[in-house]
């Protein structure tokens, strides 16, 4: 009886150090959440974040503000949300290149599980390959030769060292034996120009970002990164389908708050972000786009991350994967 009364107060304690009571949990939210986007504008982390802070505002009944915070990987962006207060009033947008950067970069002043507490999944969703449209490459096959032809010479464009795009780009290096080279940006607005323009031989995206621009011909499409083929691009096939048959590759975006939130404020978030992902007319226009909604307890998403953690490290580690 003893123990509890004092870990009950020591609890107390550390949560008024931290500016959290638990009146304050009772009462969220009552002002405005920040959520970081460690990403540029315009990508899909972005683009789903904003659709889901407007439904979200609409839950809570407070604003929801996106900031993005590109940069390192995704590093600047995450480490501004692990030092935050845990009060559920700034939160981060997670996707899988915080699981490759928590074995690529060991330069980081936080770790993933221990810093941050999972929240909600949001989505899932292929990337699709594509070269500028001058390109004389018309199919994955072309490229492949082209590549083993002029060793070192074809490069391909990502939003950054560790993204998603950085990644399904090593993995058609590693699987198909090729020797190309990285160009990291500061974001995929960036590369997303550069391959409209030609200033870069190839780069993945996206499905819901590239597919207009694909249906427009101002890119080729090679191939898709998924199990089986993108119900936007279905006269894409997939990179196994077209010439690697070991190849698949999904980005995923999910919401996560500091280490200390109370655990009341995360299920709040929880539920809410669910309901929203469960409504009908919901799945059904990000499933137009090429995107799955995930509707995931807290526990189940933590359990999500921890194995794509353990994914990428063994990949990274038997390929030898750099971060450059």
């Amino acid at each position: 009886m003893v123990g509890d009364w004092r870990k009950a107060l020591f609890s107390l304690a550390i949560l008024a150090m931290l500016g959290v009571t638990p009146a304050a949990a009772q009462d969220y939210p009552n002002r405005t959440i920040r959520v970081i986007v460690p990403f540029g504008a315009g990508g899909p982390t972005d683009v789903f974040t904003r659709a889901l802070g407007e439904e979200l505002r609409k839950a809570l009944g407070q604003p929801v503000i996106l900031e993005n915070r590109p940069g390192a990987g995704s590093i600047i962006g995450t480490t501004e949300v692990a030092k935050a207060a845990p009060d559920g009033y700034t939160l981060l947008m997670i996707s899988a290149t915080q699981t490759v950067v928590e074995t690529l970069n060991s330069n980081r002043p936080y770790r993933l599980m221990r810093d941050l507490v999972p929240v909600a999944a949001v989505m899932n969703s292929e990337l699709v390959l594509v070269v500028p449209q001058r390109s004389p490459v018309n199919s994955l096959r072309e490229l492949i030769a082209l590549a083993k032809a002029k060793p070192g010479t074809l490069n391909y464009g990502s939003s950054g060292p560790g993204s998603n795009y950085h990644m399904a780009g090593e993995l058609i290096k590693n699987l198909a034996g090729l020797d190309m080279v990285h160009v990291p940006y500061k974001g995929s607005t960036g590369a997303r120009a550069d391959i409209l323009s030609g200033q870069i031989d190839m780069m993945f995206d996206s499905v819901p970002t590239m597919a207009p621009t694909i249906e427009e011909g101002r890119v080729k499409a090679l191939g898709t990164s998924g199990k089986s083929r993108s119900p936007v691009l279905p006269n894409v096939p997939t990179i196994a389908e077209a010439g690697i048959p070991e190849y698949n590759h999904t980005i995923w975006i999910g919401v996560m708050a500091p280490a200390g939130t109370p655990k009341p404020i995360v299920e709040t978030l929880n539920r809410e972000i669910n309901k929203i992902l469960s409504r009908p007319e919901i799945k059904e226009s990000w499933r137009r786009q090429g995107t799955n909604t995930m509707v995931m307890t807290p526990e189940a998403f933590g359990r999500y991350i921890e194995a794509e953690i353990e994914r990428w490290a063994k990949l990274i580690k038997a390929n030898n994967i750099g971060v450059n």
